[in-house]
């Protein structure tokens, strides 16, 4: 039995606690250690499953359907840790709704915010997040990938590759430089988000557009959830920014 005596710690409080035995009792209840044989269908099942069980409303504040009217850092590792005890793919689903949905949370128009975010809360929205490329990894400081401006739409240049969730997302969060965003966003250390969600079927608000020039190579077997690469040579999208400014 995994040792939970860090449950006592003083940071953690007696909500922290309920609600980590109910993760754990809701997780030995619905999940098998069986390996998932397609990661693909079972990390679209999971989403399905923790979002029917609530535990994915703490990935979204409360205005947007979620839990807790912020994001707090201790109750998502209590919830990924849980998970992760008996299936890797679970906790992975749990973290991507997250990690593709933060941005829009924080820096989202509260338009993007209502579009997106109640879907993730339900699990009713599959979220992916492209942050990585070919030469730099997660590298920020060696990102290539550019955003800019053109009348109404936003034109992305550059190749993100390992994308988890790629080919089963209903949106997708692009980071990018921002050149628009001035010396902030040309600096090593400074960062502009630009959201481009899209499914490969239909782009989708904050940068809703035709599909042109859409290009997935292969599948890596050792990533969860299609992790892809994407080329988007001067792909068009309707504006919509979130510009974080930082790194």
């Amino acid at each position: 039995m995994a040792d939970r005596t860090y449950l006592d710690w003083p940071f953690l409080d007696d909500t922290h606690r309920a609600m980590a035995a109910e993760v754990a009792a809701w997780r030995d209840r619905e999940l098998s250690e069986a390996h998932d044989a397609d990661p693909s269908a079972a990390c679209q099942a999971y989403v399905t499953q923790l979002g029917a069980a609530g535990w994915l409303k703490y990935a979204v504040p409360r205005a947007y359907g979620g839990m807790l009217d912020t994001f707090d850092v201790r109750s998502i590792c209590l919830i990924r840790e849980t998970l992760g005890y008996v299936s890797g793919l679970a906790e992975f689903a749990f973290a991507m709704q997250g990690l593709g949905s933060a941005p829009i949370a924080l820096y989202g128009s509260e338009a993007q915010k209502r579009r997106y975010l109640p879907g993730v809360a339900t699990g009713e929205s599959i979220a992916a997040f492209a942050i990585s490329e070919a030469g730099a990894g997660s590298d920020l400081s060696a990102m290539e990938a550019t955003a800019r401006r053109d009348g109404d739409s936003i034109v992305i240049d550059g190749e993100k590759t390992w994308i988890s969730n790629a080919g089963i997302a209903a949106h997708y969060v692009v980071f990018c430089r921002w050149p628009e965003g001035g010396d902030r966003s040309q600096r090593q250390d400074r960062r502009a988000v630009a959201a481009s969600p899209w499914n490969t079927d239909i782009y989708r608000l904050p940068c809703t557009g035709r599909r042109d020039r859409w290009r997935t190579w292969q599948r890596h077997a050792s990533r969860p959830g299609n992790a892809r690469r994407v080329s988007y040579d001067g792909r068009r999208r309707r504006a919509g920014v979130c510009e974080t400014g930082a790194g």
